[in-house]
């Protein structure tokens, strides 16, 4: 009897930030396998949402899914147990809810694809899912963590979690303090990951990710003899967090970037008219903006925004959410009255807009996927992080690999138009510092570029992993 084919079922939280690189992740190992199957995995809210013309049946089991790629690649969503409306419960019991119900789920989805001949044979999962480990192990399948932050961010969380969390603690509201955590360079803690300086309070309303983070690494901690993790980052992007993580079986197998045309959350609107702009606009000329997929922003900050990209003279593409103008009833036609020089798009396909060639600046919250989207097309940075592992990804931008800058914010954590004209000049000008910069961005689009490229350190360490899978049978 021949052994199954190497199965993996990718688990992932249900956000844009997550599904993104889970499923770029997927596409990766069906690439570089022939006989690799992949079910990807996340509630069927998303699920709806990324196949509105497929919606869900809401009756469980392995209904609802959607298959491509012969068959290899299957969506199959997991209940979450809040498909019956709204949740207006506070996030806490949200968030525990969705963990005892996404491990019921995951459970039924692995059982049921074992009774349809399609075992699954490793168990691949995200961050903010601490029970996937433990449904793994319950049916005899190993299990593997895709770390969609840098390293230097899991590193930290395991320091924090095993003998370094009370220094962090007692000086959480000072963020110049300077904390030493083994292996990696000293950090102030205005630098470190907000859930382990602003969400430790019971009463914050993020305690439930400091809480699923610290599950995740007693999760890690319960793994024989070591823990696989799958890091979205490369060897040559972080050779010191890298070598700090010992406890952990690492392999480091990113940027994980698209392979092509990829599903998700946010849908295009329109019929891209904003490339038809970029290419009437000079090489490394256009300031691109974008906070992400979850940042708010309040009628005060978007009015800074707006009036210093106008000030700094450049042409710019600026990203806001359709969310976020219902927010502000902001009117279409006052928002283009204000905007002169620029482009204002709800959503846009935002590698294929760094991509190219008029694009010179990037202005962004520095979300991880965007950083590693940034570096690999070349693109410096203009970096206003905002929470979760955003300041540390800033700070690998401007320190380690010098390829942008920090813009700062004021008291009130408003980036006023001064500030972005300032940075936007700092980084799209003439002076030397300039001229470093878009050298720095060359040379890491580069080094990314050959670590994903065949035979490459990244590479390399996806086939090891695929390798490893069909070992185990």
């Amino acid at each position: 009897m021949s052994p199954p084919q190497p199965h993996f079922l990718v688990l992932t939280f249900p956000l844009q930030g997550h599904i993104a690189p889970a499923l770029r992740l997927a596409r990766r190992l069906l690439a570089v396998a022939p006989d690799v199957l992949v079910t990807f995995s996340t509630t069927k809210d998303a699920h709806g949402r990324m196949f509105p013309a497929k919606p869900t049946d809401h009756g469980g089991g392995d209904d609802g899914g959607a298959e491509e790629d012969d068959g290899r690649l299957e969506f199959l969503p997991f209940s979450d147990g809040t498909e019956a409306g709204d949740d207006a419960r506070p996030l806490d019991a949200r968030i525990a809810s969705f963990h005892a119900a996404g491990a019921r789920g995951a459970t039924e989805i692995v059982g049921a694809l074992a009774a349809r001949g399609r075992p699954v044979t490793r168990v691949v999962y995200t961050l903010l899912l601490p029970w996937a480990a433990a449904v793994a192990r319950e049916r005899g399948v190993p299990s593997a963590l895709y770390w969609i932050q840098p390293a230097v961010v899991l590193a930290v969380y395991h320091h924090y979690f095993h003998g370094h969390g009370g220094a962090i603690a007692e000086h959480r509201h000072d963020p110049s303090f300077v904390v030493e955590l083994p292996g990696l360079s000293p950090q102030m803690i205005g630098d470190l990951p907000s859930f382990l300086t602003d969400s430790t309070d019971p009463f914050d309303v993020f305690h439930s990710f400091f809480t699923t983070i610290r599950d995740l690494i007693e999760t890690l901690d319960k793994e024989s003899p070591k823990a696989t993790v799958l890091v979205n980052t490369c060897q040559e992007m972080e050779v010191g967090a890298l070598a700090a993580m010992g406890a952990y079986d690492v392999l480091p197998l990113g940027p994980v970037l698209p392979s092509g045309d990829e599903s998700g959350i946010f849908k295009p609107e329109d019929d891209a008219e904003y490339m038809e702009w970029l290419d009437a606009k000079p090489a490394n000329s256009v300031v691109y903006v974008s906070f992400g997929s979850l940042a708010s922003m309040g009628r005060e900050q978007l009015d800074e925004l707006l009036l210093g990209l106008e000030e700094s003279g450049r042409p710019y593409l600026c990203v806001i959410r359709k969310d976020v103008k219902v927010a502000l009833a902001e009117e279409e036609a006052e928002m283009h009255r204000r905007v002169k020089n620029g482009v204002v798009v709800e959503w846009c396909d935002q590698v294929q807009v760094l991509s190219h060639a008029a694009v010179g600046c990037f202005v962004t919250h520095c979300g991880w996927n965007s950083t590693l989207e940034s570096v690999a097309s070349g693109v410096p940075m203009v970096c206003v992080p905002q929470m979760s592992d955003q300041r540390m990804n800033a700070q690998l931008v401007v320190r380690e690999w010098r390829v942008g800058v920090r813009a700062q914010v004021d008291g009130g954590g408003v980036l006023r138009a001064a500030e972005v004209r300032r940075c936007v000049d700092e980084v799209m000008g003439n002076s030397e510092a300039a001229a470093e910069l878009r050298q720095m961005a060359g040379k890491w689009k580069g080094i990314v570029a050959e670590a994903t490229g065949k035979g490459g350190s990244s590479d390399q360490n996806l086939m090891a992993f695929v390798d490893g899978a069909r070992s185990e049978f």
